[in-house]
């Protein structure tokens, strides 16, 4: 299902960090090389409506937290590790300031305050079967209509990558699954 994008959706571009970009990464996607021309492209179209987000390792150790970062060891740094560096095409994405926050989803009133309530929103970015998959299912929660440039998400392998977009097709009006070249049309 393909809804037409509004003129005043936003862009919000997830997590084009080098953690999850570099092949030497154990989160990096395969694919992120492939989405950057198509996130460039959108960011474009959309100007001054595009928000770029950021995973940060600053969750409370105490919490469930504590037992992911003992699972994933390398990704427990400081925030200002080059890991957590937006990847160079992603710099100057967007006018407005990145979003950094601890959590899978970046949906929440850091986004809203800036795009307000109830807008609709274009996803795009890294890791559609991680980071894109929890944003957008909050986002929808909470009222938002969400068009998923699958074209211009990277998975961590086409199989979840499929299967994060055939979850997040289940929810219509509010997420649509779409491609670049019809957000662009």
């Amino acid at each position: 299902m393909t809804a037409p994008v509004r003129d005043d959706a936003w862009l919000v571009v997830i997590d084009p960090q080098a953690i999850f970009a570099s092949p030497d990464s154990a989160w990096g996607s395969p694919f992120f090389a492939e989405v950057v021309p198509r996130i460039r492209e959108l960011a474009d179209a959309f100007g001054d409506r595009v928000l770029v987000t950021r995973w940060m390792p600053t969750a409370d150790r105490s919490t469930s937290w504590g037992d992911y970062f003992a699972a994933w060891p390398f990704a427990d740094q400081p925030p200002g590790d080059p890991l957590f560096d937006l990847v160079p095409d992603a710099v100057g994405l967007s006018p407005h300031p990145t979003i950094d926050l601890p959590t899978f989803g970046k949906w929440g009133p850091e986004i809203e305050a800036v795009i307000g309530s109830g807008a609709h929103v274009v996803l795009a970015g890294v890791s559609t079967d991680c980071c894109v998959i929890s944003t957008a299912l909050s986002a929808a929660d909470a009222g938002t209509h969400l068009t998923i440039a699958a074209d211009a998400c990277a998975g961590s392998t086409s199989e979840n990558h499929a299967a994060a977009l055939q979850v997040m097709g289940l929810y219509p009006p509010q997420i649509t699954i779409s491609d670049t070249a019809t957000v662009l049309a």
